[in-house]
């Protein structure tokens, strides 16, 4: 099955949709405008010590200086057992730092209000399956691989990849992975801490990050190392020019494979994507047999519901039951990816008589579910003939980044927000412009998106205006609904 990766990068935001056998599997979504700092490491100066508080101020180049207390100058301790964890006792802050000196520090935490952020001084660099610690020559074991054989596999491979730089922490995702991409996590960590001491040598008084925690386009390319990517193709030149230098360096074998698009018609319109994408935010979710999903996120958990609607079959009602089901399976695995669904999932399968049947398409859905890199953990069929799992939460769901509770329903449903169709309209206005040859453009939209346009995000409609080189005229309509806008040529 050919898979390949395609990257819309705007100043605004950046998409990455997965494309396996020609189909939308994951969307993932990063936003300019809450990218936050955590993580990121910088060579810090000591501007302030404070005894009677048991911190210091860190100056880490940001407006506010940053803020690191004492508790957070510790050694790593995450590979011991708690009763040698005891033994470390926090020191007094001046016998750890003093005013002036040069300190390596990560953030932990972004500033808030009129507090700066939150620095540690254990550094910690993750990658897909394993988290590297500078200075640290020990090997630890995520404590939710329960496995002791599995435990012991992952430890060797791992302590075969040490040296003199520091040590790993395996997550639980790299439970089940193979050798090779263990050892491929391996090298990817320590060429870039590499990069992070030979930064560290070079930085000024100006420039004090040493390492900036990955944007999404180059998180991705870290994520498959070692995977069976085809191609990456990139619409944006100067992302593209970045992606090859960053895999020339961290991630070699995917060098090659990385292409710029230079098609008229946007990326995403290659495999159907942003329709794919309008049709994850619906509720049903139509099977090509003629049966349906019902897919409810509620706070507590989700619920997926499995109809047969039109499907008949063609020989008895517990094989057209059976079919639906077995059909289900595949839709349920690709539905939880796409709409990065995660916690309590519970699906409520059709009942079936037969052991056997019911046998059969649990075996199925584990088989769908093994192709999705989050984990998962399935139980059997509870006797009122549902399923319950538990998917593994890592980030927002599409539901939750797109939209918002609806004010004229008091929350009972969702529209999308005033900043997702902000964008809808800037790619809307960007697709016209590449398929006539216009003067000018007008847009009709609600009061809202009329006033974000010329507000918040004027900057970016501004962008664009000087791209195309032509005028955009914004008009708010009170009676278009939040969703509702038109892109008019002139």
């Amino acid at each position: 099955m050919s898979v390949e990766l395609l990257m819309n990068i705007t100043p605004s935001e950046t998409r990455v949709a997965l494309i396996e056998g020609g189909t939308l599997q994951e969307l993932h979504i990063e936003r300019q405008a809450s990218k936050g700092i955590v993580g990121n490491i910088y060579k810090g100066k000591v501007s302030r010590v404070l005894p009677g508080m048991q911190a210091a101020f860190v100056d880490i180049g940001l407006e506010k200086a940053a803020f690191l207390h004492a508790s957070d100058i510790i050694p790593h301790t995450e590979t011991l057992p708690q009763t040698e964890k005891a033994k470390f006792k926090v020191a007094d802050i001046s016998e750890l730092v003093r005013q002036g000196q040069d300190i390596m520090v990560q953030v932990v935490k972004d500033p808030l209000g009129t507090k700066g952020a939150r620095l540690t001084t254990d550094i910690t660099v993750p990658s897909r399956y394993l988290v590297f610690m500078p200075g640290s020559p020990h090997v630890g074991v995520s404590q939710r691989i329960e496995s002791a054989k599995e435990r012991l596999r992952l430890k060797l491979i791992t302590q075969s990849c040490l040296g003199d730089l520091g040590g790993f922490i395996i997550r639980t995702a790299a439970e089940g992975a193979p050798e090779n991409e263990l050892v491929n996590d391996a090298a990817f960590l320590l060429r870039l801490w590499r990069k992070v001491l030979t930064r560290k040598q070079r930085t000024n008084t100006k420039n004090k990050l040493l390492y900036r925690d990955l944007g999404l386009e180059f998180r991705i390319i870290r994520d498959f190392v070692g995977s069976e990517i085809e191609r990456v193709r990139i619409d944006s030149k100067l992302t593209f020019a970045e992606l090859k230098e960053f895999s020339k360096d961290f991630v070699p074998e995917l060098r090659n494979k990385i292409e710029y698009y230079p098609g008229e018609s946007p990326i995403f319109d290659l495999f159907d994507v942003e329709n794919e994408v309008q049709r994850a935010l619906d509720r049903k979710v139509e099977l090509k047999s003629g049966g349906y999903l019902i897919i409810d996120q509620t706070e507590a958990m989700t619920t997926v519901d499995i109809n047969t609607g039109a499907f008949v079959g063609h020989r008895n009602l517990e094989e057209t039951i059976f079919n639906t089901n077995i059909e289900a399976t595949q839709a349920i695995a690709r539905q939880l990816r796409l709409r990065n669904l995660g916690g309590i999932i519970i699906l409520d399968f059709i009942d079936m008589k037969s052991a056997e049947h019911r046998r059969r398409v649990f075996t199925s859905l584990e088989q769908a579910l093994a192709k999705d890199r989050v984990k998962t953990n399935i139980n059997d069929f509870s006797p009122l003939g549902l399923i319950e799992m538990t998917r593994k939460r890592t980030q927002e769901s599409l539901e939750h980044l797109f939209c918002t509770d609806c004010v004229e329903c008091n929350g009972r449903g969702y529209v999308k927000t005033v900043e997702t169709v902000c964008y809808e309209v800037l790619r809307e206005i960007l697709r016209v412009n590449r398929a006539y040859n216009v003067e000018k453009f007008v847009v009709y939209t609600s009061v809202a998106v009329a006033e974000a346009l010329l507000g918040d995000e004027s900057h970016n409609l501004g962008e664009l205006i000087l791209f195309m080189s032509k005028e955009v005229d914004v008009h708010a309509e009170p009676l278009y609904g939040q969703e509702q806008f038109d892109v008019v040529m002139i």
